[in-house]
C-alpha cells in the first residue's frame, strides 16, 4: 500500500488546526491524517457554522444553503423513483434535521433515519420525524439506503460498507453522495477547497475509490449522477476561506467553469453513486 502526502489543509470551521491529506494509491483516495479518535470527533461538529445540523437562515450563505437543499430534495427523490419505482422501506443514514426523510415520506415511502447529533434529531422530531441515534434493528432489509454527504464522515469506512451490504435487500439500491476531489474546483482551490472540510471529512473519494470499496463487498456502481449546485456553494465557502473580496462573483465564475469542464470529464464537484448488489 503506497501512501504519499498530497496536501495540507486547515479546519476553517471549528479549531483552526492543520491536517494532512495522504494519497492512497491502491484506492485512488485521500485520507485525512491524523484522524481524530472517534470519541473526540463530536467536538469538531460543535459550531453554529456547521449548517447541516441546523435549519439556520441567518446569513446569505445559510439562506443559499437552505434554498439549494430544497431543490436537491426533489432531485434526490426523483432519482430514487427512477431506480426504484415501487415504494418501500427507506433508510437515511446521517439524516441531519430530517428534511429528506420528511419529503420522501410525503412521496409515499416508509422511512427510518439514523443521526448521531442530538441537536439535529430534536429539530427532526419537531417536524414529526423520529430519528434514532444508532441502528438497532439490523435484521431489517431496506429497499433504499441513502447517505447524502455522510460516507466521508464515517470513521470505520469498510465496516460501514459491509453493514450497508447486510442491510440492503437483494434488489435494493444504495445512493451515496460524496465530494469529488478530482473536480475542477477542488484542483483550483487546493488547500482552501471547502469540501475537504478536515477533520470532519476523513476520506476523500474518486470514482475509482467508490467502485473498488463497494466491489470488495460484492456491490457495483450502476450509475453516477452529478450534483451541479455543489460547485457553486463549495466555491463560495472556498472564497470565504481565502478571504476574497467579491466572493459571490468569483464563486459563481468558478462554479460555472467547474460544471462546464465536468460536462466533458464527468468530474463534478460532488457525485451521487447509485449502487446495487452484484448478482
Amino acid at each position: 500500500m503506497t501512501k504519499t502526502k498530497y496536501l495540507s489543509c486547515k479546519d476553517y470551521t471549528v479549531t483552526g488546526e492543520n491536517f494532512d491529506l495522504v494519497y492512497d494509491e491502491d484506492y485512488d483516495m485521500l485520507i485525512t491524517h491524523p484522524q481524530p479518535d472517534p470519541e473526540k470527533l463530536p467536538a469538531y461538529y460543535q459550531s453554529d457554522e456547521y449548517i447541516s445540523h441546523t435549519d439556520a437562515s441567518k446569513t446569505i450563505l445559510d439562506k443559499l444553503y437552505q434554498r439549494v437543499k430544497k431543490i436537491n430534495l426533489n432531485k434526490k427523490v426523483q432519482h430514487i423513483k427512477t431506480t426504484n419505482p415501487k415504494k418501500g422501506l427507506l433508510l437515511d443514514i446521517g439524516a441531519g434535521t430530517g428534511d429528506f426523510l420528511l419529503y420522501a415520506q410525503k412521496q409515499g415511502w416508509e422511512v427510518q433515519g439514523i443521526e448521531p447529533n442530538k441537536k439535529a434529531r430534536i429539530l427532526a422530531k419537531e417536524k414529526g420525524i423520529s430519528i434514532a441515534e444508532e441502528l438497532t434493528i439490523e435484521k431489517t432489509k431496506y429497499d433504499v439506503i441513502t447517505m447524502w454527504h455522510v460516507l466521508e464522515h464515517v470513521p470505520s469506512l469498510k465496516e460501514q460498507i459491509q453493514q450497508l451490504s447486510a442491510l440492503l435487500s437483494d434488489d435494493g439500491t444504495i445512493f451515496i453522495a460524496v465530494p469529488n476531489y478530482k473536480s475542477y474546483d477542488a484542483k483550483y482551490y487546493e488547500e482552501h477547497w471547502a469540501a475537504y472540510d478536515v477533520p470532519r471529512h476523513l476520506w476523500h473519494f474518486s470514482k475509482k475509490s467508490i467502485s473498488k470499496l463497494f466491489m470488495e463487498r460484492n456491490m457495483r456502481v450502476v450509475k453516477i449522477l452529478p450534483m451541479v449546485f455543489d460547485s457553486f456553494y463549495v466555491s463560495l465557502l472556498s472564497e470565504k476561506y481565502k478571504g476574497s473580496k467579491m466572493r459571490f462573483i468569483k464563486a459563481f465564475t468558478r462554479g460555472t467553469i467547474s460544471n462546464l469542464k465536468a460536462k466533458q470529464t464527468g468530474e463534478y464537484s460532488s457525485l451521487i453513486y447509485v449502487i446495487k448488489k452484484a448478482h
